[in-house]
């Protein structure tokens, strides 16, 4: 499938969007029910500890802070966001935009809970789906919600620059 420079401005419009919800919505969880969200920080840490080899951590808390490793984190969340969003505009045949549908976003919004279960969090010293925190099964489901809330995202920015195009188009 050929992607046009349509398509991929659209997925970064999209992208951001969808990760912007996720963010809110992890925010509402933080001031109305005391569940913090993922410390930015610490996944830039994770990434700036990679060109030294080191991939996987017992725990990231522990690893040594690097120079600007919030900002590294949260560059890499919101491209993350991009890239999982232009990953369904590849799937649709650029369809998720064109044609917006709620159950194929909502569903790849789920599927995407298998990079933080089995990637991230292995890799920051939780185990695989937050084994290792003190309750696994309120991380699980936490990662599960914001992950479908990001699907929702998709969706809702996929609608409203599918209607935007549509005006302007």
């Amino acid at each position: 499938m050929n992607i046009e420079a349509r398509e991929i401005f659209g997925a970064i419009a999209v992208g951001v969007g969808a990760t912007l919800m996720m963010d809110g919505w992890n925010r509402f969880l933080e001031r109305f029910f005391g569940i913090p969200s993922l410390d930015y920080a610490l996944l830039g840490r994770w990434i700036l500890h990679m060109p030294g080899g080191t991939f996987r951590h017992s725990s990231i808390r522990s690893a040594s802070p690097k120079p600007f490793e919030r900002t590294i984190g949260w560059m890499a969340h919101y491209s993350i966001g991009i890239g999982l969003a232009l990953g369904l505009v590849v799937l649709t045949s650029g369809q998720a935009i064109a044609r917006p549908a709620l159950l194929p976003a909502v569903l790849y919004g789920i599927g995407t809970v298998v990079f933080p279960f089995f990637v991230l969090q292995p890799s920051l010293g939780l185990g695989i789906a937050s084994s290792r925190v003190p309750n696994p099964t309120r991380a699980r489901a936490k990662s599960l919600v914001t992950h479908t809330v990001f699907g929702v995202g998709l969706y809702v920015c996929s609608l409203c620059l599918s209607k935007l195009l549509g005006v302007l188009g």
